[in-house]
């Protein structure tokens, strides 16, 4: 079983490296190798198997092509341009999300062999005129370019699967938090370090209400279900490869209550509170409550609480960073 994943530098990909390695086994079959490419060179990951750490700019056809010149069984395609980046700057996040998401698509097309592809989409395909709850089979209306090219991503991504060039399965993620490292520049990117700073004694600004609500999702959980969507057969996502995903809606507010009750109150004291209307514009287009039943069905699973989001994270990334 060769396996590639693509942001591997990131924090999602590393941690689900890390996975990886210690499961040894994916879809019924040990993992015999396992590549990890990023802009710059992925950081090592101890494992028993050969792992390749490899700097690829996936907008770079012939590069991403010679990464991917020995076909893979199971691609998790997690590179991105995040929103706020994407947003500021219309032709990096064309040529990365779509036009590099395509090239990732081509590639595994003529590898020949219908490798499984695990594609991070994103909760931001919905807004506008949407319903303020998304159900399953509602018409995807990103409001950002972020979105949209997510959105682009997903439909090729179901045509190439019903074509057989491919075998994906597509997952809008909610927001992920709490992100370990530094903030980046994600429109959503403080709904972590509000979190991640304060817990480590340092402040942290906060530019919506404590009563903003917010759909989102543990990495703990974020890696357990990139893998669930690994195991599963093709055929049981239907026409449509890409689903919403498991999540929790809560408030600022109520997250901020649970870290409290978690590790006590002096985390909350070290929050500012200065709007910034250029994330507040980002933010309130994407929709805070989803009803994944599809998801649900099909066996993806949910945080229980985001008490649990705070203890994985002081335990996972603070008391025992990797």
């Amino acid at each position: 079983m060769h396996i590639l994943i693509t942001g591997g530098g990131g924090f999602i990909g590393r941690k689900l490296a890390q996975r990886l390695v210690r499961d040894g086994a994916l879809r019924g079959r040990p993992i015999s190798s396992l590549t990890l490419v990023d802009l710059a060179v992925p950081a090592a990951v101890p494992a028993p198997v050969p792992v390749r750490c490899l700097a690829c700019d996936i907008s770079d056809r012939a590069a991403l092509g010679a990464v991917m010149s020995r076909p893979f069984d199971v691609i998790f395609h997690l590179a991105a341009v995040v929103s706020g980046a994407a947003e500021a700057d219309f032709d990096l996040g064309l040529r990365v999300n779509l036009l590099g998401t395509l090239n990732l698509y081509e590639a595994a097309r003529a590898a020949g062999n219908v490798p499984v592809l695990v594609y991070a989409s994103s909760a931001a395909v919905h807004g506008g005129e949407e319903p303020d709850e998304i159900t399953d089979g509602v018409e995807l209306n990103p409001q950002t370019s972020y979105g949209t090219q997510k959105a682009m991503g997903e439909l090729l991504l179901s045509d190439m699967s019903r074509r057989g060039f491919l075998d994906g399965r597509g997952l809008r993620l909610p927001t992920v938090s709490i992100r370990p490292g530094k903030p980046n520049a994600a429109a959503s990117s403080f709904m972590s370090s509000i979190f991640r700073e304060t817990l480590q004694g340092q402040t942290a600004n906060c530019p919506v209400p404590r009563d903003f609500a917010v759909w989102h999702t543990a990495p703990r959980t974020v890696v357990a279900n990139l893998l669930h969507a690994a195991t599963l057969e093709g055929a049981a996502f239907g026409f449509n490869r890409c689903l919403n995903l498991t999540g929790r809606t809560d408030t600022i507010g109520d997250m901020i209550a649970a870290m409290t009750r978690v590790a006590g109150p002096l985390a909350e004291a070290r929050i500012t509170w200065q709007p910034d209307p250029v994330t507040e514009r980002i933010v309130r287009g994407w929709r805070a409550r989803v009803r994944p039943e599809k998801a649900q069905r099909l066996g993806f699973v949910t945080d229980a609480s985001f008490e649990d989001t705070v203890r994985w994270f002081l335990e996972d990334d603070v008391l025992s960073p990797a």
